[in-house]
C-alpha cells in the first residue's frame, strides 16, 4: 500500500500552526511534535484522501514528502486529511506532526504587513 503523499513539483508547503481545538487534542501526551495544517492544490483530493483512510484502516502512518527551502527532502507524519473543491481545482487539506527541531515561529502581532504567519521550514 502507499503510504506516502508525496509533492513533485512547486514550492515548498507552507505550514500554519493549528488553532482547531479538536486538531490540537491530537497531541496531547508526551510527544514533543508540533501540530500544523499546510494547503496544497491537486487533482485528485478524494483520491488522496482515500489512500489515507485505506492506510489508517490497516494501523499504517501516512506521510507528507516534500522539498524543504534548501531542496532537502523531509517527511512528516498525516494526522488528517480532508479535500475542497475550488475554482481552480481540489485543495487538500493535510493535518501533519513537525519535528519541533525543525520549525521556525513566526510570531503575529497583529499587524498585516501582507507576509505569511505560518511555520517557515
Amino acid at each position: 500500500m502507499e503510504t506516502k503523499i508525496t509533492i513533485i513539483e512547486g514550492p515548498p508547503p507552507v505550514f500554519e500552526p493549528v488553532q482547531d481545538g479538536w486538531a490540537l487534542s491530537l497531541t496531547e501526551g508526551p510527544s514533543s511534535l508540533v501540530n500544523a495544517v499546510t494547503k496544497l492544490r491537486t487533482f485528485n483530493g478524494p483520491e488522496l484522501v482515500e489512500r489515507c483512510y485505506r492506510a489508517w484502516r490497516s494501523y499504517e502512518t501516512m506521510h507528507l514528502l516534500y522539498k524543504n527551502e534548501m531542496g532537502l527532502e523531509q517527511e512528516a507524519p498525516i494526522q488528517a486529511a480532508r479535500t475542497v473543491d475550488s475554482e481552480d481545482g481540489h485543495v487538500l487539506l493535510l493535518w501533519v506532526y513537525l519535528d519541533p527541531e525543525i520549525v521556525e515561529f513566526e510570531i503575529d502581532h497583529g499587524e498585516d504587513d501582507g507576509t505569511d504567519d505560518g511555520f517557515d521550514l
